[in-house]
């Protein structure tokens, strides 16, 4: 049975940090809907209706041009072990580049990480559990290394230029707000 609640307490808190994996969904007005897997220890809750990521440079940066559009996120996290139960963020969020002043605040909270892109933050306005029991049991076996090993070996500039290549507009065309990047 589903439940919601009106921010994230200690036991959700909990399950938060028992995940090794969540799932980010986003949509434009029009266009695709995304949804991404996300992990590398990369996320922290900063408050009962706050929580935030470090966001990597990938092929995409959809999340970016949604936010950017329309604000609406929700992050889901579900049980591959243990009890089933899947939790579910649903709010407002906005990506922090680190030529912004927040930046400052923010990416001590995550450990250093090649390819870091922007720190996406969500505003929780809604949060909801589910029973889950129709998610399968997985065994964890680690992260992969692959995202950091590819962003090594791009290097700042290749990073700078892939990112203006790749990053700078959604697959629908629309602007992802990536600033030009500071040698």
């Amino acid at each position: 049975m589903a439940k919601f609640y009106p921010e994230l307490d200690d036991t959700l808190r909990d399950f938060i940090a028992r995940q090794q994996m969540f799932f980010v969904a986003s949509a434009p007005r029009d266009g695709r809907v995304n949804v991404s897997p996300k992990g590398l220890d990369a996320l922290r809750v900063i408050g009962p209706k706050r929580i935030a990521y470090l966001d990597h440079t990938g092929s995409g940066n959809e999340t970016a041009a949604h936010l950017l559009e329309n604000g609406r996120m929700t992050l889901m996290f579900c049980s591959f072990a243990g009890a089933a139960q899947i939790l579910r963020l649903y709010g407002r969020g906005r990506a922090v580049s680190p030529q912004d002043g927040e930046w400052a605040s923010l990416s001590p909270l995550f450990p250093a990480m090649p390819g870091a892109r922007q720190i996406i933050v969500l505003d929780i306005e809604s949060l909801q559990t589910s029973c889950g029991e129709g998610v399968p049991l997985y065994d964890y076996r680690g992260q992969r290394d692959g995202l950091a090993r590819w962003a090594e070996k791009k290097g700042l500039d290749g990073l700078r230029a892939y990112r203006l290549e790749k990053n700078r507009v959604s697959i629908d065309g629309l602007p992802t707000g990536l600033k030009e990047e500071k040698s």
